[in-house]
């Protein structure tokens, strides 16, 4: 599922602010982005991320910046002085201009240094739990949101699968009935002009074989099982997403079962609709937790 938030504090030493995004995956991968100074708080991060969050890409940035009157780089005054005086010196010995800037000399090597005590205390992983935290709450408000929108179409796909298949249940017997009509029409046209006669008997229990084979009574059955536990699993504040999945399958299954054994245009067409809502179904189970 997507979904996004952000959170703000700050402590005497740090400010900090955090930002979580998230993006569809059918499995749970946490990326973390922080100051390297700060990169002994990774593993921490993606455990309290991995604690609140079960499916998805989820991307974590924080920044960091220290409160604190000392300058986040400092100036390395001998090495400027060095480099001058060698420039100097070279600019006397051929005779040209010597530098009368320093600007130039800030890109060169060990001018500018950072501070190298910028590191991470133990004292600054409560405001990074704090506003982590509270990141992750908007996030879980946001998807949850989204998670409503889904669980209503999951629900009118399902409710249409169901009035599908009240259809069917109600047409199955006529399957039988139009098969028993058209054998009876197509031996009375063979034998038309002949005295031969077809025992009744012989007829009835072609029609009852016929019956017994697209009978799909349990298959029909064990589908309005799975639609009723579909309805409790989408009404449910759990995580059911790999359940979901997998009653789909099952589902499907039931489905091609039907299709095959009732021998019918008018269910097959019903059957397409059908399998088609589960496809829609199954893809929105894959973004959900």
């Amino acid at each position: 599922m997507t979904g996004h938030g952000e959170a703000r504090g700050h402590n005497e030493r740090v400010s900090l602010t955090v930002e979580v995004r998230s993006v569809n995956n059918r499995h749970l991968k946490v990326a973390v982005r922080c100051p390297v100074a700060f990169l002994s708080l990774e593993s921490r991060v993606e455990k309290l991320v991995r604690e609140r969050v079960a499916r998805g890409t989820v991307s974590v940035s924080i920044n960091v910046r220290l409160i604190e009157e000392r300058p986040a780089v400092e100036m390395n005054r001998l090495a400027i002085q060095e480099y001058w005086r060698q420039l100097s010196e070279i600019a006397t010995a051929l005779n040209v201009q010597p530098p009368t800037e320093l600007t130039p000399l800030l890109s060169l090597p060990g001018i500018v240094e950072e501070r190298t005590d910028r590191t991470v205390e133990e004292s600054d992983w409560p405001l990074f739990e704090s506003v982590l935290g509270e990141a992750l709450d908007t996030l879980e408000a946001f998807r949850k949101e989204e998670g409503e929108s889904m669980r209503s179409e999951m629900q009118d796909l399902a409710n249409q699968i169901r009035e599908n298949l009240t259809v069917i249940e109600r047409h199955a017997p006529d399957v039988v009935i139009s098969y028993r009509d058209r054998l009876t029409q197509r031996i009375s046209d063979l034998l038309e002009g002949s005295q031969a006669e077809v025992d009744s008997n012989d007829l009835i229990r072609e029609v009852s074989i016929f019956a017994d084979r697209c009978d799909i009574t349990e298959e029909v059955t064990r589908l309005r099982s799975h639609l009723n536990q579909y309805d409790t699993l989408i009404a449910s504040d759990g995580s059911s997403g790999r359940k979901l999945d997998f009653l789909g399958q099952e589902m499907f299954r039931e489905l091609n079962t039907i299709g095959s054994k009732a021998n019918d245009v008018r269910i097959s067409h019903l059957i397409v609709d059908m399998k088609a809502c589960i496809e829609k179904m199954r893809e929105i189970v894959q973004n959900i937790e």
